[in-house]
Protein backbone atom coordinates (compact mmCIF):
# COMPACT_ATOMS: atom_id res chain seq x y z
CA UNK A 1 0.00 0.00 0.00
CA UNK A 2 2.91 2.27 0.79
CA UNK A 3 4.20 2.05 -2.79
CA UNK A 4 0.85 3.12 -4.23
CA UNK A 5 0.62 6.22 -2.05
CA UNK A 6 4.31 7.17 -2.15
CA UNK A 7 4.20 8.21 -5.82
CA UNK A 8 2.04 11.22 -4.84
CA UNK A 9 4.36 12.44 -2.08
CA UNK A 10 7.04 15.11 -2.62
CA UNK A 11 10.64 14.20 -1.82
CA UNK A 12 12.90 15.87 0.73
CA UNK A 13 14.81 17.79 -1.92
CA UNK A 14 11.61 19.48 -3.10
CA UNK A 15 11.03 20.72 0.46
CA UNK A 16 14.64 21.93 0.78
CA UNK A 17 14.46 23.69 -2.59
CA UNK A 18 11.27 25.60 -1.78
CA UNK A 19 12.26 29.02 -0.45
CA UNK A 20 8.96 29.46 1.46
CA UNK A 21 9.42 26.22 3.37
CA UNK A 22 13.15 26.64 4.07
CA UNK A 23 12.62 28.34 7.49
CA UNK A 24 10.63 25.29 8.60
CA UNK A 25 13.10 22.79 7.20
CA UNK A 26 14.05 21.27 10.57
CA UNK A 27 10.41 20.67 11.45
CA UNK A 28 9.08 19.68 8.04
CA UNK A 29 11.89 17.27 7.24
CA UNK A 30 11.40 15.16 10.33
CA UNK A 31 11.40 11.57 9.03
CA UNK A 32 8.18 10.59 10.78
CA UNK A 33 6.23 13.29 8.90
CA UNK A 34 7.06 11.59 5.61
CA UNK A 35 7.17 7.95 6.72
CA UNK A 36 4.23 5.96 5.52
CA UNK A 37 3.28 3.00 7.68
CA UNK A 38 0.03 1.83 9.23
CA UNK A 39 0.50 3.95 12.36
CA UNK A 40 1.40 7.20 10.62
CA UNK A 41 -1.25 6.72 7.94
CA UNK A 42 -4.02 6.02 10.44
CA UNK A 43 -2.96 8.96 12.58
CA UNK A 44 -2.82 11.21 9.53
CA UNK A 45 -6.33 10.22 8.48
CA UNK A 46 -7.57 10.89 12.00
CA UNK A 47 -5.90 14.32 12.06
CA UNK A 48 -7.29 15.19 8.64
CA UNK A 49 -10.80 14.03 9.53
CA UNK A 50 -10.76 16.01 12.76
CA UNK A 51 -9.39 19.18 11.18
CA UNK A 52 -11.64 18.91 8.15
CA UNK A 53 -14.49 20.41 10.16
CA UNK A 54 -12.54 23.50 11.16
CA UNK A 55 -14.41 26.45 9.65
CA UNK A 56 -12.94 28.44 6.83
CA UNK A 57 -9.59 28.03 5.14
CA UNK A 58 -7.79 26.91 8.29
CA UNK A 59 -8.42 23.20 7.79
CA UNK A 60 -5.08 22.44 6.16
CA UNK A 61 -3.18 24.57 8.65
CA UNK A 62 -4.84 22.68 11.50
CA UNK A 63 -4.06 19.33 9.87
CA UNK A 64 -0.43 20.37 9.33
CA UNK A 65 -0.08 21.43 12.96
CA UNK A 66 -1.63 18.16 14.14
CA UNK A 67 0.68 16.17 11.86
CA UNK A 68 3.73 17.97 13.23
CA UNK A 69 2.62 17.64 16.86
CA UNK A 70 1.62 13.97 16.62
CA UNK A 71 4.38 13.07 14.10
CA UNK A 72 2.07 11.45 11.55
CA UNK A 73 2.23 11.56 7.77
CA UNK A 74 1.88 15.20 6.74
CA UNK A 75 0.75 14.90 3.10
CA UNK A 76 -1.92 12.33 3.95
CA UNK A 77 -3.24 14.51 6.78
CA UNK A 78 -3.51 17.47 4.39
CA UNK A 79 -5.15 15.36 1.70
CA UNK A 80 -7.72 13.93 4.09
CA UNK A 81 -9.16 17.37 4.86
CA UNK A 82 -10.65 17.44 1.36
CA UNK A 83 -13.62 15.35 2.48
CA UNK A 84 -15.21 18.68 3.30
CA UNK A 85 -16.05 20.74 0.26
CA UNK A 86 -18.88 23.06 -0.80
CA UNK A 87 -21.16 20.05 -1.35
CA UNK A 88 -20.54 18.27 1.95
CA UNK A 89 -19.96 21.07 4.44
CA UNK A 90 -23.61 22.07 4.90
CA UNK A 91 -24.85 18.49 5.56
CA UNK A 92 -21.95 17.93 7.95
CA UNK A 93 -22.75 21.12 9.84
CA UNK A 94 -26.43 20.10 10.01
CA UNK A 95 -25.40 16.76 11.51
CA UNK A 96 -23.07 18.54 13.94
CA UNK A 97 -25.88 20.88 14.98
CA UNK A 98 -28.23 17.91 15.50
CA UNK A 99 -25.60 16.17 17.65
CA UNK A 100 -25.14 19.35 19.66
CA UNK A 101 -28.91 19.68 20.11
CA UNK A 102 -29.10 16.06 21.24
CA UNK A 103 -26.29 16.51 23.81
CA UNK A 104 -27.53 19.93 24.99
CA UNK A 105 -31.32 19.71 24.87
CA UNK A 106 -33.01 23.10 25.04
CA UNK A 107 -29.75 24.99 24.43
CA UNK A 108 -30.71 26.24 21.02
CA UNK A 109 -33.71 26.84 18.88
CA UNK A 110 -34.87 25.09 15.76
CA UNK A 111 -32.36 25.17 12.92
CA UNK A 112 -32.74 28.20 10.66
CA UNK A 113 -31.28 28.02 7.14
CA UNK A 114 -28.28 30.24 6.36
CA UNK A 115 -28.90 33.67 4.82
CA UNK A 116 -29.35 33.87 1.07
CA UNK A 117 -27.06 35.87 -1.16
CA UNK A 118 -28.84 39.17 -1.75
CA UNK A 119 -28.47 42.33 -3.76
CA UNK A 120 -26.86 44.17 -0.83
CA UNK A 121 -23.40 42.86 -1.63
CA UNK A 122 -20.76 40.51 -0.33
CA UNK A 123 -19.97 42.35 2.93
CA UNK A 124 -23.62 42.44 4.00
CA UNK A 125 -23.99 38.74 3.22
CA UNK A 126 -20.82 37.86 5.17
CA UNK A 127 -22.07 39.84 8.18
CA UNK A 128 -25.45 38.09 7.98
CA UNK A 129 -23.65 34.75 7.78
CA UNK A 130 -21.57 35.57 10.86
CA UNK A 131 -24.71 36.60 12.76
CA UNK A 132 -26.42 33.39 11.66
CA UNK A 133 -23.49 31.29 12.90
CA UNK A 134 -23.37 33.13 16.22
CA UNK A 135 -27.07 32.46 16.67
CA UNK A 136 -26.47 28.72 16.45
CA UNK A 137 -24.09 28.96 19.41
CA UNK A 138 -23.26 26.15 21.78
CA UNK A 139 -25.07 23.27 20.02
CA UNK A 140 -23.12 23.82 16.82
CA UNK A 141 -19.78 24.31 18.58
CA UNK A 142 -20.16 21.20 20.74
CA UNK A 143 -21.62 19.24 17.83
CA UNK A 144 -18.65 20.12 15.62
CA UNK A 145 -16.16 18.92 18.21
CA UNK A 146 -18.11 15.70 18.81
CA UNK A 147 -18.64 15.01 15.10
CA UNK A 148 -14.97 15.73 14.36
CA UNK A 149 -13.97 13.31 17.13
CA UNK A 150 -16.31 10.62 15.85
CA UNK A 151 -15.07 11.05 12.27
CA UNK A 152 -11.44 11.02 13.41
CA UNK A 153 -11.95 7.80 15.37
CA UNK A 154 -13.84 6.19 12.49
CA UNK A 155 -11.16 7.25 9.99
CA UNK A 156 -8.40 5.95 12.25
CA UNK A 157 -10.07 2.56 12.69
CA UNK A 158 -10.97 2.25 9.01
CA UNK A 159 -7.42 3.04 7.92
CA UNK A 160 -5.99 0.51 10.36
CA UNK A 161 -8.50 -2.10 9.12
CA UNK A 162 -7.82 -1.32 5.43
CA UNK A 163 -4.06 -1.54 5.99
CA UNK A 164 -4.47 -4.82 7.86
CA UNK A 165 -6.65 -6.29 5.12
CA UNK A 166 -4.11 -5.23 2.51
CA UNK A 167 -1.29 -6.88 4.47
CA UNK A 168 -3.22 -10.12 4.95
CA UNK A 169 -4.02 -10.19 1.24
CA UNK A 170 -0.36 -9.57 0.35
CA UNK A 171 0.79 -12.29 2.77
CA UNK A 172 -1.64 -14.79 1.26
CA UNK A 173 -0.58 -13.84 -2.24
CA UNK A 174 3.09 -14.37 -1.39
CA UNK A 175 2.24 -17.65 0.30
CA UNK A 176 0.44 -18.83 -2.84
CA UNK A 177 3.41 -17.81 -4.99
CA UNK A 178 5.82 -19.73 -2.72
CA UNK A 179 3.56 -22.78 -2.81
CA UNK A 180 3.36 -22.61 -6.62
CA UNK A 181 7.17 -22.50 -6.93
CA UNK A 182 7.59 -25.74 -4.96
Amino acid sequence: MRHHIRKFLPDHEAIRANRWLRPFENTLLHPRLWDLNRHSAAGAVAAGMFCGLIPGPLQMLGAAICAVVFRVNLPLALLTTFYTNPFTIVPLYLVAYAIGQWVLPGAGQRFVPPPEWGDEGFHVWVQALIDWMAGLGAPLALGLVLLASILALAGYLQMRLAWRLYLVRAWRHRSRLRAARR
